[in-house]
């Protein structure tokens, strides 16, 4: 049986010449990189020239790249700490109703604390409704959060557009730009972002490291207190084996993007096509242009997307009924709930995600096992009506 992997958008394979940059530093170099002996000065070099590339691959300074954990922590670092940072001007936030768990969380964790927050509707494409931003400002608005692309349905949002309408207010715009790292070239500048979040373990990095982009003057309030790595702002020993694999895997990603990107988003339409001309009663999520080129994401009417999950991956096949974040989660995805989908249909929903490595013959081998599959399970649903 052959293994395929359809699930990029949860996590990829770490690439070769990651690996190869990170293993001297878990054998040779060492050192605690906040040590003030040679061994420590060798690990900060290394931590000091990733932070100066990662810093030049998204036109930002060294100075604004904040090295956590991931792209759970910088998202919620981001939002709790840049809103409990401007509390004296006002305790309203914004947010877009499909943003990762991480954000949707947080904001219910500051809602507790006596915040409130407003969740921005959506088009039914997942794009955010400009219209619905402008008259959800207020006076006491002081943050605004939008992700770069969806994790579930892969919608592109237009960050600049909201960047141009927070600045008549003088508001902040933070993106998790997690999903749209691998896939797009991003300059914070041009973005006009405040402070943006991404993983490396989603472009062929290590896990358990990411970034969070903080502009110059935008304050915000610690939320891993400890020592003084990170210029303070973040405690913790530093991670230097999974930031120099980070600072490789992203030179490398922005090396192939152009032709991976390409690769990919032939892959995925041609998928897409035999989907919606082999299988019936399909609902394709999201953008149809406006996605990033790995995503895929279908619902298959009245069965259940888990059924249809478990039985492609006695096939060989993976992929996700949702995000990774919330996969065990019995309840119906909130993205897809925004986007106007009844919760029947978002039950039945899959999401493929497609990356460099996939095949053709890989592509017919999934939709051929689809087909019958689906169409095997709805034989069973009372809710079938051939």
């Amino acid at each position: 049986m052959q293994a395929i992997y359809l699930d990029h958008a949860a996590t990829t394979k770490l690439k070769p010449e990651a690996l190869s940059k990170m293993l001297p530093y878990f054998t040779e170099v060492y050192g605690n990189a906040n040590s003030q002996h040679a061994f420590g000065r060798e690990a900060m070099a290394a931590v000091d020239e990733a932070r100066d590339f990662i810093a030049s691959a998204i036109g930002a300074k060294p100075s604004e790249i904040y090295f956590t954990s991931g792209g759970t922590e910088a998202d919620n670092w981001a939002l709790k700490g840049m809103v409990r940072a401007a509390a004296k001007k006002g305790k309203h936030f914004i947010i877009s109703a499909i943003e990762h768990p991480a954000m949707i969380e947080s904001a219910k964790a500051l809602e507790k604390e006596g915040y409130e927050c407003t969740y921005l509707p959506v088009l039914s494409d997942g794009t955010v409704n400009l219209q619905a931003l402008k008259d959800s400002i207020r006076p006491d608005t002081t943050f605004i959060g939008v992700m770069l692309a969806n994790n579930e349905i892969g919608t592109i949002q237009p960050v600049a557009e909201i960047v141009n309408i927070a600045k008549e207010y003088r508001i902040p715009v933070f993106t998790d730009a997690v999903q749209a790292v691998p896939a797009m070239r991003i300059d914070v500048k041009q973005l006009g972002v405040s402070a943006m979040a991404f993983s490396s373990h989603k472009f062929g990095g290590p896990k358990g490291v990411g970034v969070l982009y903080l502009k110059t003057g935008t304050p915000i309030a610690k939320m891993m207190t400890g020592g003084h790595q990170e210029r303070t702002q973040r405690g913790g020993t530093t991670n230097v084996t999974g930031i120099v694999g980070m600072a490789e895997a992203l030179r490398i990603t922005l090396q192939e993007m152009d032709a991976n990107n390409a690769k990919i988003a032939s892959l995925r339409d041609y998928f897409v096509a035999r989907v919606k001309a082999e299988i019936p009663e399909v609902i394709y999520n999201g953008s149809e242009k406006n996605r990033v080129p790995s995503n895929a994401n279908f619902t298959f009417r009245y069965i259940e997307g888990e059924s249809i999950l478990f039985r492609l991956d006695l096939a060989g096949i993976a992929v996700s009924s949702g995000s990774a974040c919330s996969s065990g989660s019995l309840e119906p995805s909130h993205v897809l709930l925004a986007i106007g989908l009844r919760e029947g249909d978002a039950h039945g929903t899959i999401r493929f995600s497609f990356g460099a490595e996939n095949t053709k013959e890989e592509v017919d081998y999934v939709v051929d096992t689809l087909k019958q599959n689906v169409q095997m399970l709805r034989e069973m649903s009372p809710l079938y009506h051939k």
